[in-house]
């Protein structure tokens, strides 16, 4: 009954969000200057770009952070973009990058038409701002859909507290995400993978070179993320190359997952280059010319219906080492850290969780010869008297909650503040679908989009309630993006995780907790740290009644 990771990760459809919040911005550069038009113009070291007066705020879309990468520069790092002679406008978003679209779920909205020519940002700043904090948001997705485009993403109420806010595209799927013997050949590195990860870090760094030019602060840059967007924080925060290009990181329902190596089978993972030659031979294409030569569309859809799912490559060079080995050996960026996950992650990933088996007898029993002498801890915290909710709850806590946790634990023993945050909010129309704080609930909240939601997501009640829970959390964010540390008027004092695993719990308002989901933590990080001594087992989707059978105790794990 075990797991099959491609699968699994193909089907986690995600989302991404962050930020609002008070204050305005400081002092500082250059702020958009209006035109005749009446619309901004800012004279960026990129080039001049037109933007939109939006309720105070100026708006630049669709601005190119890279070079398109087509043709020959497909499977290259991203090449920075030539300075444009002309004033560019920037009055509407750029194309999403090249994905599956038309599969039907709550996530599900409108994004265009997808292209290969997409490294392109969105920046939303205060009209008058002056060196002001900037959030650069990382779309969700499972790495392979997606877009900075979505509604739900729109900046204006986060820039409406001071924040400079930027949404990027990164290369996605197949196209993002490939390693092949022939592409590490041809780098100068001898590596190959991570483009999309290189497209997310050439962000940034056109970030650190312009953003002066729109009013931000480039030495006062939070990244941030959903789900595969907190996952690719987390491998910013493990390459050595982002280093020093963000000051402070959100991590909202990442998931800390085992990663393939370039060239070596690790961890019960297929190596990246062999999963490359398999891509090749099921597209029958001779070499990597071939595929490059390949309609962009047919190649993604292609690899996907081949079984091929995105991540990011172990290979010495881009990201060094699992991301859990960074995080052990305080080798991740010392910055202020956020991060969470929901209550109810799995009730909209189903396909996360085994499904129970036909009596409570069989579900311990599985237990039993899947987790050893945990056993009895792991059905004191997912019992076989509700199966279908212990299962629900053990794919959240392995995947979601351990990471949540696990990052600000390591982010307090490198002494940097870690903030852990538990969202457990529900509402009539989520409760009536089964939804309650599912996985990128918490989005419309910290966005302040709470009627800018997909079509298919359960419908936010208008209410005082609702308004006042995604006023707190915009607060908390917004500080967090601003002084590093959350901050709320009106809201508890949100304690750092510290000696006391303090946490925020979003319920119909913050209160603040202590230990969330007792032993949670213990048990996971104990399972994943033994597979870890045995070399040969994944961590990633294997749990519960899908786990293989847990190793014996490792003198590494204590």
């Amino acid at each position: 009954m075990r797991a099959k990771p491609h699968l699994i990760a193909r089907s986690l459809v995600l989302a991404g969000a962050l930020l609002l919040a008070q204050a305005c911005a400081g002092q500082g550069p250059s702020s958009p200057a209006p035109r005749a038009g009446g619309g901004p113009v800012v004279d960026a070291p990129a080039g001049k770009v037109a933007g939109r007066s939006e309720g105070g705020l100026s708006v630049f879309k669709g601005i190119p952070y890279a070079s398109p990468p087509v043709g020959a520069a497909r499977w290259k790092p991203p090449a920075p973009m030539p300075k444009w002679p002309d004033v560019r406008d920037g009055g509407s978003f750029g194309a999403p990058c090249m994905q599956r679209t038309g599969v039907p779920s709550i996530y599900s909205s409108e994004i265009g038409t997808p292209s290969e020519d997409c490294l392109t940002l969105n920046i939303w700043t205060p009209a008058a701002a002056r060196n002001a904090p900037v959030l650069v948001w990382i779309h969700g997705g499972a790495l392979n859909t997606g877009s900075s485009r979505e509604e739900l993403y729109d900046g204006a109420k986060l820039a409406q507290r001071g924040v400079v806010i930027v949404s990027i595209n990164y290369r996605l799927g197949v196209l993002g995400y490939l390693a092949h013997p022939e592409l590490s050949a041809e780098s100068p590195a001898k590596v190959s993978g991570n483009y999309g990860l290189l497209d997310q870090i050439e962000a940034l760094r056109w970030v650190r070179r312009n953003i002066a030019s729109f009013g931000g602060d480039p030495a006062k840059v939070t990244i941030a993320g959903e789900s595969a967007g907190g996952l690719s924080v987390m491998y910013l925060m493990a390459a050595p190359s982002a280093r020093g290009l963000f000051s402070g990181a959100i991590a909202e329902s990442a998931y800390m997952i085992s990663t393939p190596s370039l060239r070596e089978k690790k961890f019960g993972e297929m190596p990246a280059e062999e999963m490359g030659m398999k891509v090749q031979a099921a597209l029958k294409a001779r070499d990597i010319a071939a595929l490059r030569a390949m309609d962009a569309k047919a190649v993604t859809l292609a690899a996907a219906g081949a079984g091929y799912a995105p991540f990011g490559t172990v290979d010495g060079q881009v990201l060094p080492q699992q991301i859990v080995d960074a995080f052990d050996k305080g080798e991740q960026a010392r910055v202020p850290l956020l991060a969470g996950f929901n209550a109810g992650e799995i009730r909209s990933l189903l396909v996360l969780a085994a499904p129970p088996p036909a009596s409570t007898a069989k579900y311990e029993t599985e237990v039993r010869a899947r987790y050893g002498e945990l056993a009895d801890e792991f059905l004191r915290l997912y019992p076989s008297s509700n199966m279908r909710e212990s299962t629900l709850a053990t794919a959240r806590d392995a995947i979601y909650g351990w990471t949540a946790e696990r990052l600000v634990a390591k982010q307090t023993a490198a002494g940097a503040p870690g903030f852990l945050y538990l969202f457990d909010h529900g509402y009539p129309a989520a409760e009536a679908a089964n939804l309650h704080a599912h996985h990128a609930s918490e989005l419309p909240y910290v966005f302040g989009a709470l009627d800018r939601t997909p079509p298919l997501w359960p419908k936010i009640p208008a209410t005082q309630g609702e308004a006042a829970l995604s006023a707190a959390m915009v607060g908390y964010w917004t500080s967090f993006a601003k002084t590093g540390k959350p901050e709320a008027a009106g809201a508890p004092n949100w304690p750092a995780y510290g000696g006391a695993k303090s946490y925020m719990l979003f319920r119909d308002r913050p209160e603040v907790a202590a230990n969330v989901f007792p032993g949670m933590y213990a048990l996971h990080e104990q399972v994943v740290c033994r597979r870890r001594a045995r070399g040969d087992i994944a961590w990633n989707w294997n749990m519960g009644l899908a786990a293989p059978p847990l190793p014996g105790p490792a003198a590494s794990c204590k």
